[in-house]
């Protein structure tokens, strides 16, 4: 099956940057992201690269390669779906906030659309590509509308699931571990096998049955989401017991067995995936009656809200039982450093923890912007928008955000934070100088020589 033009349906996370890269390393096809979206599309074709609607370091370089050669950025998804011969479907696929599974399962309601619309527009044979995030057996909903259409079109079902880590997506893409596509025909296989083989070598390419590529993709979040749950865990023993939690991680890191990632004790994990794909496969579980295997899963998420109330009830702690009228500062709102993304960031709850105790908030993160930090927090609807905007401020200097703070919280690990002057914060903020390092990137030794109070995250 010769693939000369590649459509994807989503201009998100994973649907901008993944095709991007494919029209980069395959020129002679061409690739359209389509996305109802307007303002969404107008940014991917932005001139100024500044303002892609993603930010991820290289992400501008390799637009600027293919952007109007072989790679466009459209509204039209009728036209890109029709002259198609391979289709990616990387659209949202969010928790169900209703009915049946509300809060556990994955809402399909935009993968069906997507499949419906394609059936519909189809008039010749499709490659169907499942990109974004599914429960397993989802591809057999997808051909079950495929197959049904009764226009005399042939559909191949492919399961590719990302394994993408925002803020190194592009590295990611460029030199993917592996690279798993899951299929029955083994033609439609192959065609995507050759897109990637443009850049990937054989060998990382992996080819499995279609359930066993939807359920992989659950599989390898929450195995990396348990580990930074278990070693949260530890990180709490640490502090009762005056163990160190990077002393401990480090040498249980250098097992070989375990290896040393995805071993740092943080205020918790945060992300577009982890909770969501937990939250799925508990789903799925208690769907099947495995009780004891959902609840296994189920106790890594609340390990996690643990984890970041535990922070948030520290801060109160430590400013004498009240910061009802306190100034905190928070330096981070992205739930992890080089992203704009701010979904489920611990940020957000560690937040609402503090304004439920009337704390003034002011928040400072490079690339996230005021208008998304309050949608974060009205989204919640904990408390009305006018009641968030008078709580919360959000500043453009790090130096402003601390004058006159009360306490400070570094709630995303991102690099710039350790080259500020904290001397000149340090004079700026109130006396005691309490600082809670939620994701031990400063350097507490240095930091108390200048006079802070330090409060890392498993240490006595």
């Amino acid at each position: 099956m010769k693939i000369d033009k590649i459509c994807c349906i989503g201009a998100g996370y994973v649907g901008g940057p993944t095709m991007s890269v494919i029209a980069q390393k395959n020129p002679q096809i061409q690739v359209t992201v389509v996305d109802l979206n307007h303002e969404r599309i107008a940014a991917w074709n932005d001139a100024d690269l500044n303002k892609l609607p993603i930010y991820e370091p290289g992400l501008d370089k390799v637009v600027a390669e293919a952007r109007n050669r072989n790679l466009f950025f459209s509204t039209d998804v009728e036209k890109a779906i029709d002259e198609a011969d391979m289709i990616f479907i990387s659209v949202n696929t969010p928790t169900k906030t209703y009915g049946k599974g509300k809060g556990q399962a994955a809402d399909l309601k935009y993968i069906e659309l997507c499949a419906r619309q394609i059936a519909a527009i189809a008039k010749s044979d499709k490659i169907v590509v499942e990109k974004s995030t599914l429960p397993v057996r989802t591809a057999e909903a997808l051909k079950s509308i495929l197959d049904h259409t009764g226009n005399g079109v042939n559909f191949h079902v492919l399961s590719n699931p990302e394994f993408l880590a925002e803020g190194t997506a592009i590295q990611d893409l460029q030199k993917p571990d592996r690279i798993l596509i899951g299929g029955e025909n083994q033609e439609a296989i192959q065609a995507l096998v050759d897109i990637y083989g443009a850049w990937v070598p054989t060998d990382r390419i992996i080819t499995t049955n279609l359930w066993s590529s939807e359920l992989s993709k659950l599989v390898a979040n929450a195995f990396l989401a348990q580990r930074v749950s278990s070693i949260n865990a530890i990180s709490e023993l640490c502090e009762v017991t005056g163990a160190n939690v990077d002393e401990v991680a480090r040498a249980i890191g250098m097992d070989s067995r375990i290896g040393s990632k995805f071993l740092r004790a943080s205020v918790g994990f945060g992300g577009s995936c982890f909770q969501k794909d937990i939250l799925n496969l508990v789903y799925i579980a208690r769907s099947y009656n495995l009780y004891e295997v959902a609840d296994y899963w189920e106790q890594v998420i609340m390990m996690n809200n643990h984890q970041k109330d535990r922070f948030a009830d520290n801060i109160i702690k430590t400013l004498y039982n009240t910061v009802n009228g306190k100034n905190i500062t928070l330096l981070g709102w992205a739930f992890k450093k080089d992203t704009n993304d701010t979904r489920e960031s611990a940020a957000i709850y560690v937040a609402d923890h503090l304004l439920d105790e009337e704390a003034f908030i002011t928040v400072y993160d490079p690339k996230v912007t005021a208008e998304q930090i309050y949608k974060d927090l009205d989204y919640l609807g904990t408390r009305s928008p006018a009641e968030n905007r008078r709580l919360v401020k959000v500043v453009n200097s790090p130096y402003q955000a601390c004058e006159q703070a009360h306490a400070i919280a570094i709630l995303t690990e991102w690099d710039e934070f350790k080259a500020y002057n904290w001397q000149q914060i340090y004079d700026k903020v109130f006396k005691p100088a309490f600082l809670f390092d939620g994701r031990g990137v400063l350097d507490g030794q240095q930091l108390m020589m200048q006079g802070f109070t330090i409060y890392g995250i498993g240490r006595c």
